[in-house]
């Protein structure tokens, strides 16, 4: 491993293509700018028909107003009628009845035009079948999953939960490595890579040209002239910041597959608001990777932004893989028309691979009635009886998450946060700053990470509990991305995490009431106006 990492860090990869010119003027002069500019004039209009709605109902010889306040009440109704008789979390619930209260006809049609499906209608259809078909591909092996109820009841419940929900088996003999920063991650997915002879699946929220994706991208050229199934997967945001629109035929000329998740389109849709925000990456069903870290030069410390970037992420090895090769295989087919073997793809793990604990990886999808993420989190706080310590990026939190981190520190288990000491993004970093007070007085512990950013999504507990994955404590991951994680009972790893953790609380200031009155008053401002409307964002 010590040559592997030597020489990537000393090369950097071969720029096999362009980079392609970033700023202000590429935009705009590009079809992102102009999918932009037709989306800016949708909305414009959607605008000027609402404000001008009185004027024009005068033209036609009616009363504008009366008709205005008659459709405005109408729609109020019925917005709240469905509110009411949703599932949707209160305080989701109270800033759709704000946005509504303040604009009744514009914000009760645009709460409408969420709920009724449009544009992901088709997408949800496909998932469903592709489900069905992973549910026919994973098998639960019994004699493991009794194993693991013996052990610990409350882990074989929750197994039992994400076995019949989710279709997440729980898997013994898997080795587990775990990953304390991202740059200790790269060496071992480009050996993944390099020593891969039959298929790699990448699936990523943000990969972005640079040195690593540079290198990651030279190997992978290199494979697919061997003969190697190689697929690449990125969420269409990317498009935004980090890459252009035909980025996708760009890879396709080196000979490998790509598309990306949900590419933007000059048509207003409510399927913008589902991102994949997964990392997987899978090579011959032997191997695979999942946790914080993105394929771009911050996630490895390569270049900096925010400070330290501190990332966290594991390696498996054995049968679990199979259920992240699984999730790869479902994203990559929703917009397909073939229909692929997933046969083909699993049942290739090391079975001479032997190892004491158990591992679940699951995922989570934000066209599921079941909030699959936010109740492994909630799960691991209510059973919980010594420590439950959290690494998170962003605490955007809904009344069942507060509730679940307060009672488990009203009932004695230590509870602490790590969030970060120097933000990404300073507004969301001034919301998740107004959630302090309200558990500190409840007895949960806040901790600030010095060095710079913490953009870990990792939850440990009592020794025996824990979960690496992308799943963000805010409304974004919980409810409108697609995400995965792994949960892990008594596995190798869990003392490596530990470790970490102390080491981490080490290099972490403590936030106390002190602290929160020497806030700035615009920060406190900023978080309090900004949670009136937390569950939109």
């Amino acid at each position: 491993m010590s040559k592997l990492k030597k020489k990537h860090t000393e090369g950097g990869g071969i720029r096999l293509l362009k980079h392609w010119k970033k700023g202000l003027f590429s935009v705009i002069f590009s079809r992102l700018g102009i999918i932009l500019i037709l989306l800016f004039i949708q909305i414009s209009l959607i605008f000027l028909v609402w404000m001008y709605f009185d004027e024009v109902m005068e033209s036609l010889s009616l009363n504008g107003r009366a008709v205005y306040y008659i459709i405005s009440i109408t729609f109020l109704v019925i917005a709240l009628l469905i509110l009411f008789n949703s599932p949707m979390d209160s305080a989701a619930k109270l800033s759709w009845m704000l946005l509504i209260a303040v604009f009744p006809l514009f914000g009760t049609i645009f709460y409408i035009w969420t709920q009724v499906e449009m544009g992901h209608r088709s997408i949800k259809h496909k998932l469903n079948i592709l489900e069905k078909k992973g549910v026919k591909s994973l098998k639960q092996n019994t004699e493991v999953y009794k194993k693991l109820l013996n052990i610990s009841p409350e882990s074989g419940a929750l197994s039992k939960y994400l076995f019949e929900i989710g279709n997440a088996p729980v898997y013994t003999n898997t080795e587990t490595k775990y990953f304390p920063i991202g740059e200790d991650s790269f060496p071992y997915m480009c050996e993944a890579i390099e020593k891969a002879e039959k298929f790699i699946f990448i699936e990523y929220f943000i990969i972005e040209e640079g040195y690593m994706w540079g290198t990651i991208l030279e190997l992978l050229a290199k494979k697919v002239k061997q003969g190697v199934d190689v697929r690449v997967m990125y969420d269409g945001t990317c498009e935004f910041t980090t890459l252009p629109y035909y980025y996708p035929k760009r890879l396709e000329s080196l000979g490998i597959k790509c598309q990306m998740w949900e590419p933007i389109k000059p048509v207003l849709t409510s399927a913008y608001n589902y991102r994949d925000h997964r990392k997987i990456l899978v090579t011959d069903g032997k191997t695979a990777f999942s946790g914080g870290v993105n394929l771009a030069d911050e996630y490895i410390n390569h270049i900096e932004r925010f400070g330290v970037w501190k990332d966290t992420s594991i390696m498996i090895k054995g049968s679990a893989v199979d259920s992240f090769t699984l999730m790869f295989l479902q994203m990559w087919n929703v917009k397909r028309h073939d229909d692929e073997d997933f046969t083909a793809f699993i049942n290739l793990y090391d079975r001479n691979i032997k190892a004491d604990g158990f591992i679940i990886p699951y995922c989570d999808s934000p066209l599921s009635d079941q909030k699959i993420a936010e109740r492994v989190y909630m799960d691991i706080l209510y059973t919980a009886k010594k420590y439950v310590y959290i690494m998170t990026p962003y605490l955007v939190l809904d009344d069942e998450l507060t509730t679940s981190l307060c009672y488990a520190a009203q009932r004695g288990v230590d509870v602490r946060l790590i969030l970060p000491g120097i933000p990404d993004k300073k507004a969301i970093w001034a919301l998740s700053k107004n959630h302090y007070k309200r558990l500190l007085m409840d007895g949960v512990k806040v901790y600030e990470y010095t060095p710079g950013f913490i953009h870990a999504k990792t939850f440990l507990s009592d020794d025996n509990k824990a979960v690496v994955g992308s799943i963000n404590l805010d409304y974004r991951s919980l409810y409108h991305h697609f995400e995965c994680a792994a949960y892990m009972h008594g596995i190798q790893c869990i003392e490596d995490i530990k470790d970490d953790f102390s080491k981490t609380f080490a290099e972490c200031k403590e936030v106390t009431f002190e602290t929160i009155k020497k806030e700035k008053a615009l920060m406190k401002m900023t978080g309090a106006i900004l949670k009136l409307i937390a569950p939109l964002l």
